[in-house]
């Protein structure tokens, strides 16, 4: 099955930066889960499906949160990687290859669907269809972000206009971590009782680390040749040090969710 993704004239194969991916997307804070579980909407023993899960951040989560959890995603090497991240932390996930648009699962086969920093990777119209056909009744999709914020001339901000110098298909950036088409995604699809909550944080990273995550990035590791990656490490290094000197860095994050319920 083809792994590549597509926006625009970027096209992305996450696979590609597998081993960055593991190590440096940490994945989603625990707080986003601990508001899910909160709301009723992660309990122990249901039954969760992360959709577009790559190196499992998600899925494993679930699991630690007592789920039964499995991951879907169209990309061998990014679930070999989470299959070897699930091992070092004694995590039981099962994993599927298959699109977010067909699943292949029965009708109301989840408790849970959930979909993270993946979304508008899919065709939203057939994704949402999806989730609606194989959540059972009562049952609830959460499409979730996990974005970094930029404001003038902080990290964020200058590590995108880096990313734009060095791959103009690139059309990512510049956004405030709020996605409501996501919204009409749901409503369509038959979803209702929709809501959406939002919050900030600051996440640290050393420099390594930062470049780590950005190589592990659309518009970098998983799009631009080998030497073209290696060429923008170089200038995100020294930017780093030129402009941001002291580590660990501060780098302002928002998390969004969407929620939508399956009708009885």
């Amino acid at each position: 099955m083809a792994a590549e993704v597509k926006m625009g004239e970027l096209i992305a194969d996450f696979g590609k930066t597998a081993g960055d991916y593991g190590k440096h997307r940490a994945g989603f804070p625990p707080e986003l889960f601990d508001r899910l579980a909160a709301m009723g909407i992660v309990r122990a023993g249901m039954r969760a499906l992360d959709l577009g899960t790559g190196t499992g951040t998600i899925a494993r989560s679930l699991a630690q949160c007592g789920c039964e959890s499995t991951g879907l995603d169209r990309s061998v090497p990014l679930m070999e990687e989470a299959r070897r991240i699930d091992r070092e932390a004694g995590v039981m996930v099962r994993y599927v290859e298959a699109a977010a648009e067909a699943t292949g699962f029965s009708e109301a086969s989840f408790d849970l669907v959930i979909a993270g920093q993946c979304w508008f990777w899919f065709d939203r119209r057939l994704a949402a269809s999806e989730a609606r056909r194989i959540v059972k009744p009562g049952g609830h999709l959460v499409i979730a972000y996990f974005d970094w914020i930029p404001l003038p001339a902080n990290v964020a901000d200058l590590t995108e206009k880096l990313i734009e110098k060095h791959n103009s298909k690139w059309k990512l950036g510049g956004g405030m971590g709020i996605h409501p088409r996501c919204l009409a995604d749901m409503a369509l699809a038959g979803f209702r009782s929709l809501e959406t909550f939002s919050f900030d944080l600051d996440v640290p990273y050393s420099h390594e680390a930062w470049r780590g995550r950005i190589r592990a990035s659309a518009g970098v590791g998983a799009s631009l040749s080998p030497q073209g990656v290696a060429a923008f490490d170089r200038e995100l290094q020294a930017l780093l040090a030129e402009k941001f000197p002291r580590e660990p860095l501060t780098v302002l994050h928002r998390v969004f969710a969407a929620i939508g319920r399956a009708p009885e």
